[in-house]
């Protein structure tokens, strides 16, 4: 069995954003040599998220302003826990949005539907954060 482990690290200069990791995904994947197998890729940090969907900036909009009505930012002493760090709501929007996606990998490619994209959602930047791409398989 092959497998290929790596970090990415990301440092979004927003507070928020939705940054495509596809492209950097697929080239893991034919450095990792693996023809039939499976690809995970983690938020490793618990403010932050990773995904899968449309490619689509109206979409990545709509997913803002959802995210931000179920899960706002402000007022901030609406949470309990913010204190040192007022970054309560990142917490709440990371859970909605997952931490990781695990895609099959078929022929030596990303097995994915013909719309679906893979990001990362950054939801308490302005530091630095790690993303972990494990694949394995033959």
């Amino acid at each position: 069995m092959k497998s290929l482990t790596k970090e990415l690290w990301m440092n979004v200069p927003k507070r928020r954003q939705i940054i495509s990791i596809h492209q950097e995904v697929e080239n893991l994947v034919r450095e990792s040599g693996v023809k039939e197998g499976l690809c995970l890729v983690n938020a490793m940090h618990i403010t932050a998220s990773v995904f899968i969907n449309d490619n689509e900036s109206g979409l990545h909009s709509d997913y803002e302003k959802w995210l931000e009505k179920l899960a706002p930012e402000k007022p901030h002493n609406q949470y309990l826990h913010n204190g040192a760090e007022d970054n309560a709501d990142a917490h709440m929007k990371r859970q909605i949005m997952g931490r990781e996606v695990v895609v099959a990998i078929t022929e030596g490619q990303l097995h994915l539907g013909p719309w679906e994209h893979i990001f990362y959602y950054e939801f308490d930047g302005k530091r630095r954060k790690r993303l972990l791409v494990k694949i394995i398989g033959e």
